[in-house]
C-alpha cells in the first residue's frame, strides 16, 4: 500500500480527497500483519469496546452514516440501535479482520465516487441535530478529523496488543 498526502494537484477537493484517503489508508495500515487475536484485543480497562476491529468497523460505519443517511438522505440501516448505540464495535470481534478491512475498502471507494461526483457545497439531505444542513465539504472534513482521530487510537493500542511502532 502506497499512502501518500502529498496531493497530484492543489485545488481544493484534490486536497481534501487525498487528506481523506491518506487517513484511511494509514487505519488500513495500522492492521497490516496483525494476528486475528490481536485485532480483537481490548487492552485499554475503560474502554471494552476498543479494539482494532471495532475501530476500523467504526470508522466504515461512520462513512456510511455520513455519505448515505445524511448527505444523501437514505433510511439508517446501521448496526447500531437506541439499546447499543455502539453496536459497530462491539459485533465486530465476532468478524474476520479481512472481512471488516474489505467492506471498508468497498464502503470509501463507492464514497470517493460520491465525492468526486458532486459539488462541495451540496448541502446535505438531512439536518443536524442543530437544523442545519452541513454541506459535503464539511463532511469530508469532519471525516478526516474522525479518521485521523481514530488513527491515534489504532497506533496506540497496535502497540499495545503486539509492540508495532511506526505505521
Amino acid at each position: 500500500m502506497t499512502r501518500t498526502d502529498s496531493p497530484p494537484a492543489w485545488d481544493e477537493r484534490t486536497q481534501l480527497a487525498t487528506f481523506l484517503d491518506y487517513a484511511r489508508d494509514t487505519a488500513r495500515a495500522k492492521c497490516e500483519g496483525i494476528s486475528p487475536e490481536d485485532a480483537r484485543r481490548a487492552p485499554l480497562p475503560g474502554s471494552p469496546l476498543m479494539t482494532i476491529a471495532g475501530l476500523i468497523n467504526h470508522l466504515s460505519w461512520v462513512e456510511y452514516y455520513w455519505f448515505e443517511v445524511a448527505f444523501l438522505g437514505g433510511e439508517d440501516e446501521g448496526p447500531w440501535t437506541e439499546e447499543d448505540p455502539d453496536r459497530e464495535m462491539r459485533i465486530a470481534v465476532e468478524m474476520p479482520l479481512a472481512d471488516v478491512l474489505s467492506a471498508y475498502e468497498a464502503r470509501t471507494a463507492r464514497y470517493r465516487e460520491l465525492v468526486a461526483s458532486h459539488d462541495l457545497d451540496t448541502p446535505a439531505k438531512r439536518p443536524r441535530a442543530d437544523g442545519r444542513h452541513p454541506d459535503l465539504r464539511w463532511i469530508v472534513l469532519h471525516l478526516i478529523e474522525e479518521t485521523a482521530r481514530h488513527n491515534g487510537h489504532l497506533d496506540l493500542i497496535r502497540e499495545i496488543v503486539d509492540g508495532t511502532t511506526g505505521v
